[in-house]
């Protein structure tokens, strides 16, 4: 078992003092392991990205130049590698057994080795400038406020503190359950699957692949590693703050590609397992693709349910807020479809929510650009949405003003739609309602204690109570 869960639903941040941390951004040239100053990543300094295989760092004959989301500047260079440069990372899979780089009978130690280099790196993540260091790059290629640019930083040093020392080992414990007659036992351990691949989006672009490399590494796996190119650069640093740290080179392969070259690797280098993480429409190809040897975290409509109990009514309001437009709404727990039951309409919920959602702007990237949809493709969707009779448009719906925003990307205000819930389980619309927008965008509908068979109809058949946020 490769894999870690960890739950990213709820975020936490570290109370921050920002002014303090702004200061250290000017020493990030004196990190031993970096190779940017973040905050001077720019169309006139261009930064570069770089593949590491079978321990070396490696540039590529092939470059895809990313674009600054917030003013459309040429800013990164990633050196990818197109289908006819796989090699390399075919046979680094392919030269790590079935049993693993280590297993609790092959060369154990490893577990020590890798308890010292999470120890020395949640360490690292401690220190103020290390941590404003990768704050400020995730900002850069992934906008989202410092808050929470910070708090995916927290998370990933948190769970790295918990494995420092004989944790790993630990992690590894087996068991043993006693047979039916003198000298019979049954023994379990937790075994490696050997060459491993791992899969990440955009979205968080440290967090993610952090938490699932460590732990493939942890358990004796050989992962290559694909984070999408747009936010590689900073898990292209943190692979350089690990091997600072000791985390030998060659255990880990890190590949910037395209989806083309990235399935053509999985086909030839035949990984006993792939970790992705992504949209539903990639993952059903891969899972054929890889006969099933894979294990999914894709795309989902996410959807919040309060109850016909009123309390706390500010920070209710606050919540939904942070869910559905937090990140500018490129999570994979946003909220996608509020339902309110009736006796919330007799609160001030709805132009709280709206308070709040206005209060987020592009200065203080509470509201930034959106990476994967673009602004017509947003706006184009409210309008259909406010097509369906006695639907509209409770705020937002309007890009966002005076910013540089390149257009292959989306800029709208917080927006929400009100769609009453007789319509939503229209067959006709439901496709339409349930459409997952990966953006600063929600549904909003009320409904009656009379009409909960109606809500759950709407919820669909495979509904599952653990699937939503519910406040009764």
């Amino acid at each position: 078992m490769f894999r870690v869960l960890v739950t990213r639903a709820a975020r936490v941040s570290a109370p921050t003092n920002r002014n303090a941390l702004v200061s250290f951004s000017r020493y990030a040239h004196s990190l031993q392991f970096a190779t940017v100053e973040a905050e001077e990543v720019s169309g006139s300094r261009p930064a570069e990205v770089l593949n590491l295989v079978q321990g070396k760092w490696v540039g590529s004959s092939n470059c895809n130049t990313i674009v600054d989301p917030l003013n459309g500047d040429s800013f990164i260079k990633v050196a990818e590698v197109d289908e006819a440069g796989i090699q390399p990372f075919v046979e680094s899979l392919s030269s790590c057994p079935k049993h693993g780089l280590h297993n609790p009978f092959k060369a154990p130690e490893r577990y020590l080795m890798l308890g010292d280099v999470t120890t020395k790196a949640a360490h690292m993540l401690l220190l103020p400038k290390v941590s404003d260091f990768f704050t400020r790059l995730i900002q850069r290629v992934s906008p989202k406020s410092y808050q929470q640019a910070q708090g995916e930083v927290y998370v990933t040093q948190k769970f790295l503190e918990n494995f420092c020392g004989d944790q790993v080992r630990f992690l590894a414990r087996s068991f043993a359950v006693p047979g039916n007659h003198l000298g019979q036992q049954s023994h379990g351990f937790r075994w490696p699957y050997g060459p491993v691949a791992i899969i990440t989006p955009f979205n968080f672009p440290l967090e993610i692949p952090v938490l699932q490399l460590m732990g493939a590494l942890y358990m004796g796996n050989k992962p290559v590693l694909k984070v999408d190119s747009k936010v590689s650069i900073a898990m292209e640093q943190m692979l350089r703050l690990l091997h600072n740290c000791g985390l030998p080179a060659e255990d880990v392969d890190f590949i910037n590609s395209d989806g083309k070259a990235m399935n053509k690797l999985l086909l030839e280098a035949n990984p006993r397992m792939t970790l992705f993480t992504g949209s539903s429409r990639v993952a059903e190809k891969l899972a054929g693709d890889l006969k099933g040897r894979i294990k999914l975290e894709d795309a989902g409509f996410d959807w919040k349910i309060l109850g016909p109990d009123v309390h706390q009514e500010d920070y209710i309001a606050w919540v939904c807020d942070q869910d559905a437009y937090a990140c500018s709404g490129q999570k994979c727990s946003a909220q996608s479809l509020l339902f309110v039951h009736e006796n919330w309409s007799k609160t001030s919920l709805i132009s709280k929510l709206k308070d709040l959602a206005e209060r987020r702007k592009l200065a203080d990237l509470t509201i930034g650009p959106v990476l994967t949809v673009t602004t017509e493709t947003m706006l184009e969707h409210v309008n259909k949405l406010l097509e369906i009779p006695g639907s509209k448009l409770l705020f937002g719906g309007r890009p966002l003003e005076d910013h540089s925003i390149p257009s292959i990307y989306g800029a709208i205000k917080p927006t929400a739609v009100y769609v009453p819930l007789e319509e939503i389980v229209k067959d006709k619309n439901y496709e339409l309602v349930t459409k997952e927008i990966f953006g600063p965008f929600q549904i909003v509908t009320d409904y009656k204690s009379s009409q909960l068979s109606i809500v759950l109809d709407a919820l669909g058949e495979s509904a599952c109570p653990f699937n939503c946020c519910c406040s009764f």
